[in-house]
Parts: structure tokens; C-alpha cells; sequence
């Protein structure tokens, strides 16, 4: 009962706050969707919508069966060509797709387009679902799909969080890699959000932006624990071969071999998946400190 009015009360707080939203009002026709962005799209199979689904981009890659649609390129290199050779009658795109003057002659054009802002947390992540479901006009679905499916991790992270136990322990979070070092998560970024969902403190706060650091920055924050992102986002590296690199064999992560590794959509994607995957990260570092 507990989970189920917490979620209640930040769905309702969600449901009020984007329904005043142009962007998230009740499309005329949702026949034939193009989704431009993989959170989109797994809000959309979260959803149970996934026969509107006409095209996707190529970070749509959950689940298996995106693979069995037409792609419109990367989100934020896509062309109005591509697009509108889809025939859709409604395009949701997040926050970031373009780019900017492919967006506009969209815009220009009489077809329905919705980029959906985006909040990295977990109330974010709520407020995305309701704005997709408002324009599809079943936000009942989506309140009994979250009831079911997220109430109660949600309630689990959130009680880490409000904890605290985990609030100094220290997260890089790793990109890839640009020869021998690593691009990490600085602030403003999709991986500092992630960190601050577990409630654990970002090792690389200091800057902005995604940066490559030093072998001499690294071993002066010296992180207690590091996450990878696997798949699409390593495409010039290894993952399972970064913990090897002798870089990480003097800092807390290394010695004690606190690697965390999940799909990179999952963890950056900020989409329904990243709540249950930033309550497993939350869980294993938990299991750290006993």
C-alpha cells in the first residue's frame, strides 16, 4: 500500500505538470508513429503502443524487437527525408534530437511533432511516461504499467537514497575510452544524473560535460567504484578489457574490483529500465559497505 501512494503522489504531481504542456496534449492521430530517441521508444513498448511504432532511430535498441523496424538514423543526425518517407502522423523525439535546422523544417511542415524535455532523475523519468501517455490518450495504461512495474523499486531506491548510507561513496562513471584514458561523466551530464539517482556522490564533479581525465586525475579522486556502460556506446574499445588497464590497479575501485557494467542504454537512457538498473547499482555498492 505504501509503494503504491508514494507512486501515486509523484504520477499525480507528474500527470498535473505536463498535461499544461503544448507538447504533451492529446495527438489527433497516433496511427503511425516515428520515435527519435531510445527512451522514447521503450516508453512506447513500456506502454504496450509498440504496433503504432512506423520507425525508429539508432539508439532504440530495447527490446529485441526493434531490430525488425525501419531506422531514421542517429537522433541527433537525422534528416527530413528519412523521416517523412516514414509517412508519420505523429513524431515524439526527446529533448535533444536534430539537428537543429532538421527539427525546424519539421516544425515548418504540417505533421506533429513532440520533443519531449527531459529531467534526469527518477521523478523525470515518470514525467516522460505521463507526457507520452497524455499524448496518446491512455494514462490510465500508464499508471496501472507504473503501479505494477515501478512502484516498487522506486520505493526501494528511494529509501537508499533517503538513507544516505551511500552518499560518500565516491562514482566514475566511464564513456568509453580515447586511447588510454577514459571519458568520464562530469556534471550536466546523463551519467551525473545516474550517480545522483543512487545517491552516491559523482568522483568528477568538478567539471562539466563529458572529459577525458588523467591517470594522475583518477588516482587523486580515487573512486570507490566505476561504472560501464556496455554496448553501443564502446564502439572503439573493449569494455570487460578497460578493468584491466593498469590505471585503475591504485584507486579504491580497482583494488576492491567494484566494476559495475549494464547496458549503456539502461543506464543513460533514462528511461524506464533506469530505475530498476540504478536500484541494482545502489544494491551492489550497499553490499560493499556490509
Amino acid at each position: 500500500m505504501k509503494n503504491i501512494i508514494f507512486v501515486f503522489l509523484i504520477c499525480l504531481f507528474s500527470n498535473t505538470l505536463f498535461s499544461q504542456k503544448n507538447y504533451c496534449l492529446t495527438a489527433s492521430d497516433d496511427s503511425r508513429i516515428v520515435a527519435a530517441g531510445g527512451s522514447i521508444t521503450e516508453i512506447l513498448f513500456f506502454l504496450g503502443q509498440e504496433k503504432k511504432i512506423v520507425a525508429l532511430d539508432v539508439t532504440s535498441t530495447y527490446p529485441e524487437q526493434t531490430k525488425k523496424l525501419p531506422s531514421i538514423g542517429y537522433v541527433r543526425g537525422l534528416s527530413a527525408e528519412g523521416i517523412l518517407s516514414m509517412n508519420p502522423s505523429l513524431i515524439i523525439g526527446e529533448n535533444d534530437m536534430g539537428p537543429p535546422a532538421v527539427v525546424n523544417q519539421l516544425k515548418e511542415i504540417d505533421i506533429d511533432l513532440r520533443t519531449i524535455p527531459e529531467d534526469q532523475s527518477v521523478e523525470g523519468i515518470l514525467q516522460k511516461i505521463y507526457c507520452v501517455a497524455s499524448i496518446l490518450d491512455i494514462e490510465d495504461i500508464a499508471k496501472e504499467k507504473i503501479d505494477i512495474e515501478l512502484s516498487s523499486p522506486i520505493t526501494e531506491l528511494n529509501n537508499i537514497v533517503k538513507s544516505k548510507k551511500i552518499e560518500e561513496v565516491k562514482v566514475m562513471l566511464i564513456l568509453s575510452m580515447k586511447g588510454s584514458s577514459p571519458i568520464v561523466a562530469g556534471r550536466n551530464t546523463s551519467g551525473h544524473g545516474y550517480i545522483e539517482m543512487l545517491g552516491a556522490k559523482n568522483a568528477f564533479d568538478s567539471f562539466e560535460g563529458w572529459q577525458v581525465v588523467s591517470p594522475e586525475s583518477i588516482l587523486k579522486e580515487n573512486p570507490d567504484f566505476i561504472i560501464l556502460p556496455q554496448r553501443d556506446l564502446h564502439k572503439n574499445s573493449d569494455v570487460s578489457k578497460i578493468i584491466d588497464d593498469p590505471i585503475f590497479s591504485n584507486i579504491n575501485a580497482g583494488k576492491q574490483n567494484n566494476f559495475i557494467f549494464d547496458d549503456g542504454m539502461a543506464i543513460l537512457g533514462f528511461s524506464p529500465r533506469t530505475i530498476k538498473s540504478a536500484l541494482k547499482s545502489a544494491n551492489k555498492i550497499l553490499e560493499s559497505l556490509e
